[in-house]
């Protein structure tokens, strides 16, 4: 089997392979999307809405990844905090982005993509805060 196959990358040594599924480099981009000051949190849409609804938290919530043999493409579905510069916060994040997978996985991100879907306002936010608790 291929990487392709698989769903994610695939490294050879003489010792044996060793296989990154698509899943693990969409928890890396998200959680370092989610570190950047102005991002509120990441959109899941409907299917990662009923994954949270059982119980289950999906790190890898908002992201979208496709991942070749030694390079990888990554859509973000992000929203940001009211009162930020939406464009340097999605140059952060891409910047961040790019580094972690780059660093963690060996892979060579050619594009980071920030969809911004929603803007929370302080209230929103801290309210929502207290409905996870």
């Amino acid at each position: 089997m291929t990487a392709v196959e698989t769903g994610g990358q695939e490294l050879r040594s003489d010792l044996g392979a060793v296989r990154i599924a698509n899943e693990v480099v969409g928890i890396i981009a998200g959680l370092a999307a989610t570190e950047v000051p102005g991002i509120a949190g990441m959109s899941g849409g409907i299917a990662g809405g009923i994954a949270e609804l059982l119980g289950r938290k999906n790190l890898a919530k908002g992201v979208k990844v496709e991942v070749g043999e030694r390079e990888a493409a990554i859509d973000l579905f992000v929203v940001v905090d009211y009162g930020v510069r939406i464009a340097e916060v999605a140059a952060q994040v891409q910047a961040a982005v790019k580094r972690a997978v780059e660093e963690m996985t060996g892979l060579a991100v050619v594009e980071v993509n920030v969809h911004v879907q929603g803007v929370v306002f302080p209230e929103e936010h801290k309210e929502e805060e207290r409905r996870v608790r």
